[in-house]
């Protein structure tokens, strides 16, 4: 599984952020410019009504961590300068999921973490099985879990 650590980017136009196994070899990902799609969701971000300015600098970071990568509520809030629990609470209020993709947020030990309000706790889903579908879109992004994280 490959960890997209969030690092300082023009968050106006996000750009794949370093990965954690490219790091320890000294290599990075080559920035590609934004889709057409990541202007509509910026867009969208920078006009809703009800978003504060800290959820808008969560969204429009996460918007910089790319399918098949995902980063931790750990890393999104050193970044950030909040808390994980912030970071969370963000994404469990996501309006733009899955778009804003906030199924690519893990937690610390690169297990499944929330989602949509649900914890998993000891690799047992509870609640409605959201975390299940994280998994599944993950997994439809090509991330590999390997025991059970």
């Amino acid at each position: 599984m490959s960890l997209s650590t969030v690092q300082p980017a023009d968050l106006q136009i996000p750009t794949p952020t370093p990965d954690h196994q490219d790091l320890k070899t000294q290599e990075t990902l080559q920035p590609t410019p934004p889709t057409a799609q990541t202007k509509k969701y910026l867009r969208r971000i920078s006009l809703h009504p009800t978003l504060t300015p800290y959820r808008r600098r969560v969204y429009r970071t996460l918007l910089s961590v790319p399918p098949g990568r995902w980063t931790t509520y750990s890393a999104m809030a050193t970044y950030l300068g909040s808390s994980a629990r912030a970071v969370g609470n963000a994404m469990r209020s996501n309006p733009f999921a899955p778009e804003v993709p906030c199924h690519r947020v893990l937690a610390a030990d690169g297990s499944l973490g929330g989602y949509k309000g649900e914890w998993k706790v000891d690799g047992h889903k509870g609640g409605g099985g959201f975390c299940e579908e994280k998994r599944l879109r993950l997994e439809e992004e090509g991330v590999v879990f390997l025991d059970g994280k």
